[in-house]
């Protein structure tokens, strides 16, 4: 039940492993990688309770020391004092360009130890061991990494690729269910923005699949890794077609911030409301039909999760003030606010030519209507 996506990139290729019992093969398949025989680990304190031992036996295994630096877990780790922590620990650790440092937990384990490999003496290698179903199937595949910054998510870091990823379905069993339905929000993205029969799948799948059929969760991960590699191997750095990996994005950021990247919304959540919102203001747009945002949200609530911004609890800006934080988004080109919008569900697109007011007035009525959750 194991799968495997090759990601070929010329000089950086790399694979990503799929399937139940893959975490114990990292010790042989990081021994083959070369370098010194002790590998650093950075994750986070939940991982580490959980699945640390696993990981240390299966390199242990293999004739590898190791030792691993247990980061406070949740989004607000991705900054500046951690990062600084982390690479100081590498280099207590004499971490040198020809070894390995392992990432081992969720999206945001992910983005800072990727971020630190790629600093750290100009880039070392890293492996990433992603334990989330958003990590599994988005953060861990395409080269990534980074912090957050006060002026908004990800505006600090760099591409480098890992060289190898384990992605451990099994692992997804200890995940809450929260976080679980988080990650399946990056997994409908992917059928959103290209592929309408993974779509009609998960319709069909998501229930056996949240409820944790092994095979379900295989194909899902696989699929999605697929189609991230996919487009990677078209665009690695987000000149063109990669920024279809953004459906749903720019609204999810713009909520992120307003929340202080605080648990009152996860990423998954915040991605999953903002497809349906780019599907809502495609609709309004006239690109696509009312249909397509109507069976959005309807899988969506169907699967347990946060649909509305009114789903999302406390506070929030107004409709002006969330169009000003879209304004700090990566996405901004020449001043103007790049869109993934959609002529239908599976056929996704890439624009600057949406009107402020019409943003505004999506924004407005999500922000007023009830919740439909």
């Amino acid at each position: 039940m194991t799968a495997t996506v090759h990601v070929d990139l010329p000089g950086r290729a790399y694979d990503i492993l799929i399937g139940p019992g893959v975490l114990s093969q990292a010790g042989t398949r990081i021994a083959q990688m070369g370098g010194r025989r002790h590998v650093c680990i950075l994750t986070d304190e939940n991982v580490a309770g959980l699945h640390l031992a696993q990981l240390q036996t299966s390199l242990a295994d293999a004739g590898l020391t190791s030792e691993a630096l247990a980061l406070p877990p949740g989004e607000a780790t991705k900054c500046w004092a951690q990062l600084e922590r982390s690479v100081e620990w590498l280099l207590a650790q004499k971490v040198e360009r020809g070894d390995v440092v392992v990432a081992f937990g969720g999206g945001v384990i992910g983005d800072l130890a990727g971020f630190a490999a790629a600093i750290l003496r100009r880039g070392v290698r890293f492996v990433q061991i992603p334990t989330s179903l958003l990590a599994q199937v988005d953060s861990s595949v395409g080269g990534k990494t980074g912090i957050n910054s006060p002026s908004g998510k990800n505006l600090i870091g760099a591409f480098h690729q890992p060289s190898l990823v384990l992605a451990d379905t099994a692992l997804l069993a200890t995940l809450p269910s929260r976080d679980f339905l988080a990650g399946y929000g990056e997994v409908v993205k992917y059928g959103l923005l290209g592929d309408a029969a993974f779509f009609d799948w998960l319709e069909a799948e998501g229930p056996a699949l949240a409820a944790g059929d092994m095979d379900a969760r295989v194909r899902a991960v696989t699929r999605s890794c697929q189609m991230k590699a996919d487009i990677v191997q078209r665009d690695e750095t987000e000149q063109g077609d990669r920024a279809l990996l953004n459906l749903g994005h720019t609204f999810c950021h713009a909520l992120e911030a307003a929340t202080g990247y605080s648990d009152r919304l996860l990423h998954g959540e915040g991605v999953a409301i903002g497809c349906a919102l780019a599907f809502e203001l495609s609709a309004r747009m006239g690109l696509c039909s009312q249909e397509a945002p109507s069976r959005v949200r309807a899988h969506l609530r169907d699967m347990g999760m946060k649909v509305d911004i009114r789903d999302i609890p406390g506070d929030l800006p107004d409709a002006a003030g969330l169009l000003a934080l879209m304004g700090q988004d990566k996405k901004v080109l020449d001043g103007k606010l790049r869109f993934i919008l959609a002529r239908g569900i599976g056929d996704a697109f890439i624009t600057s030519d949406v009107p402020g007011e019409a943003v505004l007035s999506v924004l407005e009525d999500a922000l007023g209507a009830p919740s439909r959750g």
